[in-house]
């Protein structure tokens, strides 16, 4: 196992480790992040079809213009209860309370008068017996701070609660200081009644509803839990503990989940408005379809912005509190519960555990640059997973501790593959400082762990320069830091030609340059590129001269050799200290082409080699077919003098030279130093010179002739 992947697997044991530690005894720092992701999770599930028997009596703006400003006169209410009664509601539920006398009733208004009246209307009396032949159930809340200290009273209810396996000293069921209930003579009269109280989080957003409450030491159920359970018709509710408080309210075969503190956490089904809602004023004037009524649970609340019974939900930041208690009536009548259940803890340290196991094998077995491929494909992955556990399964996982736990391996992962990328990255720049170009280094930086370093024979072409009378130059100049810096001057532009060029530069020699290309990275044309930075450079050398004589210094004159053939390239030298380079015949046959500018009087030749593999179009002359120092075997050499086409002028020499150099070949001495002799007139070459001398030396002696001309010095 490499360093890194040691290092990953270690790091991410020791995070996983730190995360779930940090679940187990801080949770709360991170809770109000994971029910930001619950509520996305709602949202992009959207609207679920809510039950049909479920319908909301709505306190609306046009009831509030057709019968008054609220409250209205309880004579109201009542009608509207017998209205519903009469189509044949089977429940009916209120998210109101009346803990006051009616101001506007008669009977009050007389006898605050002093005024005797008979049988003047009591609106209270009216609301109560409507209460009392109506199957309405009341509502009522309870006061969880009483700064007041006021006293309140405890409502009736015909259900007994038992709390089964309730750990001794320990109460998780949230406790209420003072009922506020509607007043006696109403209160009295209802079958039952239920809190309708809703707590939101921290952050003002109610994503759960208690539906019980202690007060006075009994429990008392909520609105919603009151309703199914009168539904139900059973008398004795079960609260089921574990240690760890309250696991759920049980009525016969319903078993409600909740939180510890018996709170159920509410599957919302969409945003406002989901359910059907009927304007309280047509109910009061009994025009609505009794088919919308029969048989169906009625809530009666409002949605009126100024009757502030608007809450925030995990869908909508103005949800009317009545269809709260929709939503929760609708998950206990069909089961739609979302569970936390007692062994959550566990299952959320293995989903960690298993998420630390992924991601570890992931991220050793991926390369750097495919992690930004998967890293989407595992959150959404995750995200998938969560999201079907609370939509398909109905239990909430914790989301954020086991998120933050793939971003911190992500980030751990990132930081340890970064730092090993520089280190590879230095390694390649410490070997190829200054030595190639910088689109060969980003491509061995791309892929550090190929064979490019490797030692292996591979065409390659190779480039030998030297300066001319380099001596001379430095006697000329007699300051050793003025040669320095003519020298930088000069290699400056030249190496740079080189690299621009994808070339590679292996080794200066005191004023020579040697480089080659193809190697490490492949290069296609790497002929004509290595011919084409020779050309740049007899260019840039000319501007360079008129500089230099400007400036009173030496001009430099220099001479090219470029050859292409197979060499041994990759990684030389000891164990301790090595580098990349070259070697073979062919290296060396590169540098004695460079060397036979001195005689030929030329400043750039190639190989016939190289020039049968250029791809681009060049003004070259044939040389020669010589036999260097040390080799078996001839090589035919080229002068290359610019590129494209040449002009005129040019053009007839060249023409000219290559008929002379053919009678020459073919031994019509005579002629051919005639013609030299005229070329050289125009145009006095070394090249000519040297065939003039030839063709004198082979008319002498023409069975000593030899096309192969042999160099028997370097």
């Amino acid at each position: 196992m490499n360093k890194k992947k040691l290092y990953i697997i270690s790091t991410s044991i020791i995070v996983t480790l730190s995360i779930i530690f940090g679940y187990l005894y801080h949770y709360e720092l991170l809770n109000p992040f994971d029910k930001k992701i619950v509520d996305l999770m709602f949202k992009i599930r959207g609207y679920q079809i809510p039950s049909k028997d479920i319908v909301i009596i709505d306190i609306d703006e046009k009831s509030l213009n057709e019968l008054g400003q609220w409250p209205w006169s309880r004579n109201k209410v009542a009608k509207i209860l017998y209205n519903l009664k009469n189509a044949g509601a089977g429940i009916i539920g209120l998210d109101i309370v009346f803990s006051e006398q009616d101001n506007s009733s008669p009977k009050k208004i007389l006898t605050e008068l002093g005024i005797e009246y008979q049988n003047a209307p009591d609106y209270d009396e009216i609301l109560a017996k409507a209460v009392s032949e109506t199957p309405t159930i009341l509502g009522y809340i309870f006061d969880f701070e009483n700064d007041s200290n006021l006293e309140g009273s405890s409502p009736e209810i015909p259900v007994i609660f038992i709390e089964k396996n309730r750990p001794k000293e320990l109460d998780f069921i949230i406790k209420a200081k003072r009922a506020i209930l509607n007043i006696p003579i109403i209160q009295n009269n209802a079958y039952s009644s239920g809190f309708f109280n809703t707590i939101p989080d921290n952050d003002g957003i109610v994503r759960t509803v208690p539906l019980i409450v202690r007060y006075d030491d009994s429990i008392y159920p909520s609105l919603s839990l009151e309703i199914v359970r009168a539904i139900i018709g059973v008398n004795k509710v079960y609260i089921n503990y574990t240690s760890s408080g309250v696991t759920s309210v049980q009525m016969n075969d319903l078993i409600i989940p909740t939180d510890r503190f018996g709170r159920l956490l509410v599957n919302f089904k969409g945003p406002a408005k989901s359910y059907t809602y009927l304007s309280a004023s047509d109910i009061y004037n009994n025009k609505f379809n009794y088919d919308l009524i029969n048989g169906k649970i009625v809530l009666i609340g409002t949605s009126a912005s100024g009757l502030l019974d608007l809450r925030a939900t995990p869908y909508d930041s103005t949800f009317p509190g009545i269809e709260i208690h929709a939503n929760t009536i609708d998950n206990l009548i069909n089961q739609t519960f979302i569970t936390i259940p007692d062994w959550i803890e566990v299952a959320d340290i293995l989903v960690m555990i298993t998420i630390c196991l992924i991601s570890v094998i992931i991220f050793s077995i991926t390369p750097p640059f495919l992690l930004t491929l998967f890293i989407p494909l595992i959150f959404g992955g995750f995200f998938i997973f969560l999201y079907k556990m609370l939509f398909e399964y109905h239990i909430l996982l914790n989301t954020i501790f086991p998120l933050l736990l793939l971003i911190s391996l992500f980030s751990i992962s990132t930081i340890i593959n970064y730092f090993y990328e520089i280190r590879i990255k230095e390694i390649i720049k410490d070997k190829f400082a200054k030595k190639v170009s910088p689109q060969v280094v980003e491509e061995l930086l791309n892929s550090p762990e190929s064979d490019a370093f490797d030692i292996k024979e591979k065409e390659i072409t190779i480039f030998f320069s030297d300066i001319r009378s380099f001596t001379s130059i430095s006697e000329q100049i007699g300051n050793p830091k003025r040669l320095i810096e003519l020298l930088n001057r000069y290699m400056t532009p030249m190496v740079d030609i080189i690299i621009n060029n994808k070339g590679t530069i292996d080794k200066f020699i005191g004023d020579a340059i040697m480089a080659y290309w193809n190697a490490p990275q492949n290069l296609d044309n790497h002929q004509d590129a290595a011919v084409t930075s020779a050309l740049e450079q007899l260019q840039m050398l000319e501007n360079l001269n008129n500089s230099f004589k400007t400036e009173g210094l030496p001009v430099i004159n220099i001479g090219i050799g470029i050859h292409t053939g197979l060499a041994t390239v990759g990684e030389m030298g000891s164990q301790g200290r090595n580098d990349y380079t070259v070697i073979g015949d062919n290296v060396n046959l590169a540098s004695r082409l460079e060397g036979l500018n001195k005689y030929y009087g030329t400043q750039l030749i190639i190989s016939h080699f190289t020039k049968d593999k250029l791809h681009k179009t060049y003004i070259t002359r044939e040389l020669d077919t010589v036999l260097v120092k040390g080799k078996k075997y001839p090589v035919t050499i080229y002068e290359v003098l610019g590129f494209g086409t040449p002009e005129e002028k040019l053009k007839k020499e060249l023409n000219l030279y290559e008929k002379d150099l053919s009678k020459y070949k073919n031994r019509d001495f005579t002629d051919a130093k005639y013609f030299f002799e005229i070329i050289y007139k125009n145009s006095p070459k070394t090249l000519y010179k040297i065939y003039i001398e030839r063709c004198n030396n082979f008319i002498k002696h023409p069975n000593k002739f030899n096309a192969i001309y042999e160099f028997t010095t370097k």
